[in-house]
């Protein structure tokens, strides 16, 4: 399984349609954890029969493709799920119990719903709720894969705009002739790694290179009137900082996991977790 990404063109209408169908998967989301709150013994099948009634009581929730209100519902039971297993397991501390959501940012489609064009570089939603033609802008080779292989379609708001994302049912396998080598890395504080062929890696230090400008437009937010249009134009521009922080930790992790990759040697990766206060030590083996 893969998610292929791409930047996704259109006009503000359709903009603002997106917003609309993200506000009705908040809305059935946090219905259904009502539902789970007030009826004991609430099942993932009641929860998606209550999706349905939602959308025969309300009309902004009846033109939400079925799909994708059957897909907010399997977010609320997710969580309420991911609760269950968490008391079973007696994690410490907090056990993650199911919140409303106060924000949210995507809206997923399954199967239907949505419809690719021949070419496959625009993506056209067949909703009531107005979305539209959307063009795909990336470097992606969509075209190569079947329609069948995609089982779901999903548009993410982000600081720069929107994206669609494509989850498409493929065995990645990739043949490497192993070389024999097996190399140890340690994750700390101070390294960002050390292996145990001695060689050490310097933290990246991100956030901390860029504290400062974040420092810079949190003021700007601090100093707008709440619910100006100022106030939302400087709570974006945070935002966008605050994502490129975070692609740039994402692009040097890959980056350094393709530099070891290429040596075709496994390789056992030792992190230290601090959780409820207890030290737990995992490895993985790659």
């Amino acid at each position: 399984m893969i998610i292929l990404e791409f930047k996704a063109k259109g006009k503000e209408s359709q903009y603002s349609a997106i917003d609309e169908a993200i506000r009705t998967v908040k809305f059935i989301r946090n219905s259904c954890i009502s539902l789970w709150l007030d009826n004991k013994g609430t099942g993932k099948s009641d929860l998606s029969r209550y999706s349905k009634i939602l959308a025969k009581e309300f009309s902004f929730a009846n033109e939400l493709n079925s799909t994708a209100r059957q897909a907010a519902s399997e977010r609320a039971w997710s969580s309420i799920v991911r609760f269950y297993d968490n008391c079973k397991k007696k994690v410490p501390d907090k056990k993650g119990f199911p919140k409303f959501q106060k924000r949210a940012r995507s809206v997923e489609y399954k199967k239907s719903g949505w419809k690719l064009s021949p070419d496959k570089k625009s993506i056209t939603f067949t909703d009531k709720k107005g979305i539209g033609k959307l063009k795909l802008k990336g470097t992606w080779d969509l075209w190569r894969f079947d329609k069948k292989q995609i089982n779901r379609v999903r548009i993410v708001k982000r600081a720069d705009g929107y994206y669609v994302q494509f989850c498409v049912a493929v065995n990645v396998k990739e043949e490497v002739e192993h070389t024999g080598e097996m190399i140890g890395l340690d994750v700390g504080l101070k390294e960002f790694y050390t292996d145990s062929n001695g060689h050490s890696e310097p933290s990246p230090r991100f956030y901390r290179k860029g504290e400062r400008r974040l420092k810079f437009y949190q003021r700007r937010v601090s100093r707008k009137k709440k619910g100006s249009s100022n106030r939302r134009k400087a709570i974006n521009r945070l935002g966008r900082q605050h994502l490129k922080i975070s692609r740039q930790r994402e692009e040097h992790a890959k980056r350094l996991v393709r530099s070891y990759r290429k040596k075709s040697a496994a390789f056992i990766v030792d992190r230290l977790c601090i959780k409820g206060g207890r030290f737990c030590c995992k490895a993985a083996l790659f």
